[in-house]
């Protein structure tokens, strides 16, 4: 069966650096897939790869069985993508900005999906008020808001719940898993080991334009050396997973 996302020997450079040495992975569909990395590992160059904002040195890379090099358009009308930073018009209020993208998509009642969309992220009672206005964790809010306007195949999510409350991030992280539930698939990066333990079905570690080690939290476990405290084995957590995976790349 075909992969919504596979990535085979994907490169890219700028200028003299390369940022992706030849990566390759898979995500199957309704998967929450997690990839992790340090600053700079190039999540979000692989992201604007797979989402056509970006063309790549070489490889191949495909989204819903369209290749995003030669047939970007068709990649598009069946993604959406979330940023790292909240992409709104502050001129706009937050129900103008959901109406928007609702008749952007050609959906029928673009009104009623935007009022729809307003509650479901708690941000009814500031409808009517223009994006400019809203806090950071509402203008964020906001932004996955209109990423999941019509309901995408596919949904890349950039390091989604930066500068979110614990609140709100539990609700994103809610409104993921039910999003995966009904067959979406997800791409998501994170600075958040925590959110990747939490949502995803799959994790991958990129260090250095590489995939490093990549499978479900139980096989990532079971790289990690155990550790015995008299009659309790301890679990590791994922932050200490990628420590010392990371560590050891960088020993060798």
């Amino acid at each position: 069966m075909e992969k919504p996302i596979e990535v085979k020997g994907l490169r890219k450079s700028f200028k003299d650096t390369e940022v992706l040495k030849g990566v390759d992975l898979e995500v199957g569909r309704g998967e929450i897939f997690a990839l992790l990395g340090s600053n700079g590992a190039g999540k979000t160059t692989m992201v604007r790869i797979l989402t056509t904002l970006l063309k790549p040195d070489g490889g191949t890379a495909t989204v819903n069985g369209c290749d995003v090099a030669s047939k970007p358009d068709r990649v598009r009308q069946s993604i959406s993508l979330t940023g790292q930073f909240a992409a709104v018009d502050e001129i706009l209020t937050g129900r103008e900005n959901l109406i928007m993208i609702a008749k952007l998509r050609h959906l029928k009642n673009p009104r009623q999906v935007a009022d729809s969309m307003l509650q479901r992220f708690g941000l009814t009672d500031a409808a009517d008020r223009k994006a400019s206005t809203y806090s950071g964790g509402m203008r964020r809010r906001l932004d996955i808001a209109l990423s999941l306007v019509g309901n995408p195949q596919i949904i890349f999510l950039d390091e989604p719940t930066t500068g979110l409350d614990p609140e709100a991030r539990i609700e994103v992280w809610k409104t993921v898993k039910e999003l995966a539930g009904g067959g979406t698939t997800i791409f998501l990066t994170t600075q958040y080991l925590e959110e990747a333990e939490q949502l995803a079905d799959r994790i991958a570690i990129l260090h250095e334009g590489r995939i490093i080690a990549s499978g479900t939290l139980s096989e990532l476990k079971k790289l990690f050396p155990s550790a015995k405290v008299e009659y309790v084995e301890k679990q590791p957590t994922l932050e200490e997973i990628f420590l010392a995976i990371v560590g050891k790349k960088e020993a060798m």
